[in-house]
């Protein structure tokens, strides 16, 4: 039990650490995170130290996991249903375009390219598809644009973009069987019967009992994430469904969000991020730079050349356009759930798994720097973002 602790203690030491480097170099903690965890994982590797990391050990994969899914149910929160119905033409393109572009684009670069079989390429573009919600949402809560139009846009597309990820590996790799339509109707009966049950527990229960809001949440998000795993699905993906099952809810309660908020960013996603760059092999990537780097710039090539035209017609100016692209070429979990999914099913190799995830978490890394150096469309956030969020929660928000 001392050596749980011990490691727990040196996690957010780490988070603490990156939390104050993101500060002075005026970059996404989430990236600072990623980036700080990354060199652990490389000191600790060189050091002959990498198994005391605990990375693999049962507590810090759940709550990683858990951090993972209430990140992603707090991103589907932030979109109402009108929004997008309103958005559903713009969502629709760039997100299925976020999808089919870097998959062809980098499949075709696995296979004749760096000559990888069909199906070891086949999982390289599905894992090189995804748009990282976790990166993309976090980045939305520092600026501010998780509370504008422009950014509930951004959300919306990484969803359609993430969901084609998700049923383009099961349909190519996982058997669809009646499990998968249990799991379909599970999620589509959510959607009509959990905001009246939630609403019936709020009214009820909500200011009498302790917090029974977030035990409510939690039992849900994590009760769907059994089914969805239990189906040959992942968890993420109903946590983002019920989020938006529940948004306009949630709409309503700006206190419980910031809390459940609060939570999730100051102790679960940093232990996430630092474990994702962690695992990152940087020898096995030091050894044939060459093949990480022809797969990172696939992704965000096919990324950029796919998108940037198709946001032409919903979006005028430059900066909006270009952040826009940036931010949907990044990726990570979907992105490492894909390739892990393939190393576990004997699909790609443990090197070929160390090249698809340092490509990965790259383009978390940097597509997202380069948008808030370059591109940062500012005058979107001239106006106050809502009515009720006061100046002092824009500063927690940005100092999250």
């Amino acid at each position: 039990m001392n050596q749980i602790y011990f490691l727990a203690a040196f996690w957010f030491l780490a988070a603490v650490v990156s939390t104050v480097l993101a500060n002075r170099l005026k970059i996404s903690i989430a990236l600072m995170e990623i980036s700080v965890g990354a060199l652990i994982g490389y000191a600790a590797l060189r050091l002959g130290l990498f198994d005391r990391l605990g990375l693999q050990t049962d507590w810090l994969r759940l709550l990683s996991g858990i951090g993972a899914i209430l990140l992603t149910f707090l991103a589907g929160a932030e979109l109402s249903p009108g929004i997008m119905r309103s958005k559903i033409k713009e969502v629709s393109a760039v997100g299925l375009t976020g999808f089919f572009a870097p998959f062809i684009g980098c499949f075709l670069i696995a296979r004749y390219v760096i000559g990888w079989d069909p199906r070891a390429s086949l999982l390289c573009g599905i894992a090189l598809s995804t748009t990282s919600m976790a990166v993309v949402y976090t980045v939305m809560l520092e600026s501010g644009f998780n509370r504008t139009e422009y950014g509930k846009g951004i959300l919306g597309s990484c969803f359609v973009n993430d969901l084609g990820t998700v049923i383009g590996l099961g349909l190519i790799f996982a058997p669809f069987t009646y499990r998968t339509i249990f799991f379909v109707a599970a999620n589509v009966a959510l959607v009509f019967v959990l905001p009246r049950i939630t609403n019936l527990l709020i009214r009820h229960f909500a200011y009498k009992t302790s917090a029974i809001r977030a035990k409510w949440i939690l039992f849900v998000v994590l009760s769907m994430g059994v089914l969805a795993l239990w189906s040959g699905s992942e968890p993420v993906l109903p946590a983002y469904i019920i989020g938006m099952a529940l948004a306009n809810t949630m709409e309503k309660d700006g206190h419980f969000v910031r809390r459940l908020r609060t939570l999730t960013v100051g102790f679960l996603t940093p232990l996430y991020f630092l474990r994702a760059g962690a695992l990152v092999s940087v020898p096995a990537l030091a050894a044939a730079p060459l093949v990480f780097i022809v797969l990172f710039g696939g992704k965000v090539m096919t990324k950029i050349f796919g998108l940037y035209p198709v946001l032409h017609a919903f979006k005028e100016n430059r900066r909006e356009k270009w952040y826009y692209t940036l931010l949907m070429s990044t990726g990570l979990t979907f992105g490492t759930i894909s390739a892990l999914f393939g190393l576990t099913h004997r699909i790609i190799s443990q090197e070929q798994y160390s090249f698809i995830v340092g490509a990965v978490i790259a383009s978390a890394v940097i597509p997202t720097l380069a948008a808030n150096k370059f591109f940062l469309p500012g005058h979107l956030l001239e106006a106050p973002l809502v009515d009720d969020q006061a100046p002092d929660e824009r500063d927690i928000a940005n100092k999250l």
